[in-house]
């Protein structure tokens, strides 16, 4: 297959593709923000996130290694249930209670340690783009730059800060528990598909 340079850089089908995926996790992050915002119920929001992190758990461990027990790594909602959790702690920081305050400082360095040594999916650049997602709220262009460094994202996987900026502060068509709760079931179920196609493809 003939291969496209860009700037010095291999555009083959593997790394486009690639590329497109790794756009998704900012507007991930940047939703985990609004909901926190949102939310009715911030600990039933982060109730869910953990669920969910658990329910993909297998479904990443077959991708990734074909098998149900897989340590090395794990998948994405845990990096965005240790977000929330940062986001809950950056709220105790405005605390007027100082014994709190610092709590909530031990409390956030305590989350970059296990974001570092935990292995999950963007690890602590995963968690500390949540945290300047959230703290540049109406900031489009320092969120976007702050954000892309950050995460230290190639040139076009920082075209996800676009679709970002364009947003209004209006919900969106998602409502109702049925629907919000299938679109979080979509991350699980791609990867219960990929696998598929790569084990009927491939065999393993």
């Amino acid at each position: 297959m003939a291969v496209i340079s860009l700037f010095g850089i291999e555009l083959t089908r593997y790394r486009i593709m690639r590329d497109i995926g790794r756009m998704a996790f900012p507007i991930f992050a940047f939703l985990l923000t609004e909901g926190f915002v949102h939310t009715s119920d911030r600990r039933r929001y982060g109730e869910r996130l953990l669920a969910f992190a658990l329910i993909s758990e297998i479904p990443w461990n077959l991708l990734h290694a074909g098998t149900i027990f897989y340590f090395e790594s794990h998948n994405v909602f845990f990096t965005l249930f240790m977000g929330y959790l940062g986001l809950c702690l950056l709220e105790r920081l405005k605390d007027e209670d100082a014994p709190a305050a610092r709590l909530a400082a031990g409390g956030l360095i305590a989350l970059f340690v296990v974001a570092v040594v935990g292995n999950a999916d963007y690890g602590p650049r995963g968690f500390g783009l949540v945290l300047v997602l959230y703290l540049l709220r109406g900031q489009p262009a320092p969120r976007a730059v702050l954000g892309s460094c950050v995460l230290n994202t190639p040139l076009f996987v920082s075209l996800a800060y676009l679709p970002i900026g364009m947003y209004n502060g209006q919900r969106g068509f998602v409502k109702g528990p049925v629907i919000k709760l299938l679109f979080y079931a979509i991350y699980p179920v791609h990867m219960l598909v990929l696998y598929y196609v790569r084990l009927r493809t491939l065999g393993y």
